[in-house]
């Protein structure tokens, strides 16, 4: 049994799902217009290869603090039915069948917050969600990350997850469409490509990897 593994955004999804929750956040009156201009911004620039997610991330957990994690996890699941369920890649489901037909785990990777993840996971039907963590007392957001999953972050994550149950990334498939995965695309045994972004599509033709294009949802 090997694991495969899934990033979400522009992978399972043919969307990237911060620009959906941005854009109801504002048309809900939840975030002011400078927020999520500022929010779109730093998306804007990571998209075009700007390293610095680090701090996209920190501004976006801010905006967030003294807000009630439950309330915020109802409200993603609400939004995730709404606007992310039907945008999964028909590629994507058949990868995920054949998968599970050979009996292999299955583990989203995702830099999107646990809410997301477990939304995603719940809906496609994975194992389990790797992806980043806001901090919170009782059930209050502080506004600060407490675990990260971008980068160097999400490759420590499934490597200690693959340790802790028993998997070795020698024996793994990752897919993803984005450069920021390259830790995790380097430390497995089949990195496999889905829509990539132009850094990504150069190091894997550098590289040789395979690129698939798993269609966009009906």
């Amino acid at each position: 049994m090997s694991l495969a593994l899934f990033d979400l955004d522009r992978t399972l999804l043919d969307v990237n799902s911060g620009h959906l929750w941005l854009r109801a956040e504002w048309r809900d009156g939840r975030i002011g217009w400078t927020d999520a201009a500022r929010a779109v911004w730093w998306l804007g620039r990571y998209a075009l290869g700007d390293d610095d997610l680090d701090r996209a991330l920190d501004e976006a957990a801010a905006m967030y603090a003294g807000h009630a994690a439950a309330e915020m996890a109802a409200r993603v699941d609400a939004w995730f039915d709404r606007e992310l369920a039907h945008r999964v890649r028909p590629g994507a489901r058949a990868a995920l069948a054949r998968h599970r037909d050979a009996g292999d785990t299955l583990v989203l990777a995702t830099t999107s917050s646990q809410w997301v993840a477990r939304c995603a996971a719940r809906h496609l039907g994975l194992d389990h969600a790797i992806s980043t963590v806001l901090e919170q007392r009782d059930d209050e957001l502080t506004g600060r990350i407490a675990i990260p999953a971008h980068g160097p972050y999400k490759q420590s994550q499934v490597r200690a997850w693959a340790d802790a149950h028993g998997h070795a990334l020698d024996h793994a498939t990752f897919y993803t469409d984005s450069y920021s995965d390259l830790p995790l695309l380097r430390a497995v045994a089949r990195p496999i490509v889905v829509h990539p972004d132009r850094r990504l599509a150069r190091e894997a033709a550098r590289r040789k990897w395979p690129v698939v294009d798993w269609g966009r949802a009906p």
